[in-house]
């Protein structure tokens, strides 16, 4: 992109930028981010005692979690699909490695390139967790009508699509 480009995008994009209200003005609890974290952090919480007692972590169990339904990601792939950054997510497979709960495989097309899988004891220690994860999950739409949830994963959907750099 051309210099005049870049600076003609740059003002669209103060100009954008002047029109979005201050924090004090939205305030934390209209705060989207805000919330979103505050909400994942108690998810995450609500877990942490069932998670000590299998032996597992929030990124092991993010890990299992994304591995069991898209086995064979690559590194790359699964730091974004687990929201793991990726020096925590090259010591949390070392470690599921370590454990029996994932393997590393080479690609059959690429040798440079390491796939991931889920093993059956990684698939069993998610099983495990799972009826935890349902139940906080069922909490957080305690009281919240089907029409409305589906409306609200719909509108992070959107949101995510919007923020993401990757393809997937």
């Amino acid at each position: 992109m051309g210099d005049g480009r870049q600076s003609a995008v740059r003002r669209v994009e103060e100009a954008e930028l002047a029109k979005v209200p201050r924090l004090g003005e939205i305030g934390l609890q209209n705060f989207a981010p805000y919330l979103m974290n505050r909400i994942m952090g108690r998810y995450n919480a609500s877990l942490r005692q069932d998670l000590a007692r299998l032996g597992l972590t929030t990124p092991k169990m993010r890990v299992l979690a994304v591995l069991s339904l898209l086995d064979g990601l690559t590194n790359r792939e699964l730091a974004v699909y687990a929201v793991v950054e990726q020096s925590t997510l090259s010591r949390t497979l070392d470690a599921l490695v370590g454990e029996g709960l994932v393997r590393r495989e080479g690609d059959q097309n690429d040798s440079r390139i390491t796939r991931l899988h889920i093993t059956a004891d990684g698939r069993d220690a998610f099983e495990r967790l799972w009826p935890t994860m349902a139940r906080s999950y069922a909490r957080m739409f305690h009281g919240i009508p089907e029409e409305e949830h589906r409306a609200f994963v719909a509108t992070l959907q959107k949101i995510l699509h919007n923020v993401r750099k990757h393809d997937f």
